[in-house]
């Protein structure tokens, strides 16, 4: 059997060729700086938004020749989360990271992951660094969030001490290594921010996933410089038809709850005595000692009735219970 008889053919029996995308093998190999001292770096890929395309018809060849109805399709896929096709596409990354971060990367258990191991190589010499202005203080609403910042003047003491933790943690570290102490033992007082840096691959399903949680503002700042990396100057060039609709359909969109679409059907009728009713029968307008008690849920219906430029029709009783 001739060699060729085994090798996949599209629709003109030619050999397929692997996708290639010049947006994204601009950039691949070069590292895109993150924070002071991180990085992310395209190593290689697997797929395009052709590649979702041909996946959802399943069919060989570079599909519909029209671009207008890949994106129509891509679109759709993304619209009803139909995700296998998403999954067609794959990348691998290079990344640079401080070692709290990465804390938070890697709970994202859908990627194939190798990390620098500071038990057969010593650690990286260097530790990300916060300037004066960029001491967040703790919100007082969100307790794993944070929210404004610290006053630079105070700021700038802090600043001047972690360095001179980050210095003294080296130092140890180093004198440990020179008296023969394991590199596994030697690295546990290191600090949190000591970088690290892995090889990460992923499908493009599971990367929007990633993107959708750590790009959101409520992500914490530092990872949320890598995901917005990663998504507006990878994701971007790679699959710009795929990241478009992403952006559309899931990033920027609305989601409505049964109930919280019902109350603003309600608010768009004129009618804020319904929309009330269905809030209390969710039990977002339960009462405390008369006052209306705190509710996550109810919050964020708030948010979304201000988004949408609609009234809050329980406001009233909301307003008393926070000037209280």
């Amino acid at each position: 059997m001739d060699v060729l008889d085994s090798i996949p053919m599209n629709e003109t029996g030619f050999p397929l060729e692997r996708p290639h995308v010049a947006a994204l093998d601009a950039i691949l190999g070069k590292p895109l700086r993150v924070l002071d001292d991180g990085l992310v770096r395209v190593v290689d890929y697997m797929g395009s938004d052709e590649s979702i395309v041909q996946a959802a018809r399943v069919s060989y060849g570079a599909g519909t020749k029209r671009i207008h109805e890949d994106r129509g399709l891509i679109r759709y896929l993304m619209r009803h989360r139909h995700t296998t096709p998403f999954e067609m596409c794959e990348i691998k990354l290079h990344v640079r990271v401080p070692m709290d971060c990465w804390r938070q990367w890697i709970r994202h258990r859908t990627a194939s992951v190798n990390e620098y191991s500071t038990r057969y190589s010593v650690a990286i010499d260097a530790a990300q660094k916060t300037a004066a202005t960029e001491w967040r203080l703790q919100s007082k609403k969100n307790k794993q969030g944070s929210e404004e910042y610290l006053d630079p003047a105070r700021g700038a003491a802090l600043s001047a001490k972690e360095a001179d933790l980050h210095e003294l943690a080296r130092k140890i570290y180093e004198e440990r290594l020179a008296e023969g102490v394991s590199r596994e033992q030697a690295r546990k007082d290191l600090p949190l921010s000591t970088y690290t840096e892995a090889y990460w691959k992923t499908n493009l399903h599971n990367l929007l996933h990633f993107l959708r949680l750590r790009m959101d503002a409520h992500a914490q700042e530092e990872i949320r410089a890598y995901a917005d990396t990663i998504g507006r100057e990878v994701v971007s060039r790679w699959c710009p038809i795929t990241w478009e609709a992403f952006l559309d359909y899931s990033m920027n969109a609305l989601e409505l709850s049964e109930t919280e679409w019902k109350v603003i059907a309600a608010m768009t009728a004129d009618d804020p005595a319904a929309a009330v009713e269905i809030a209390k029968s969710a039990g977002m307008l339960n009462m405390v000692d008369g006052r209306i008690a705190k509710n996550r849920e109810r919050d964020e219906l708030e948010a979304k009735l201000k988004q949408l430029n609609l009234p809050v029709p329980w406001a009233q009783g909301v307003v008393n219970e926070r000037e209280s």
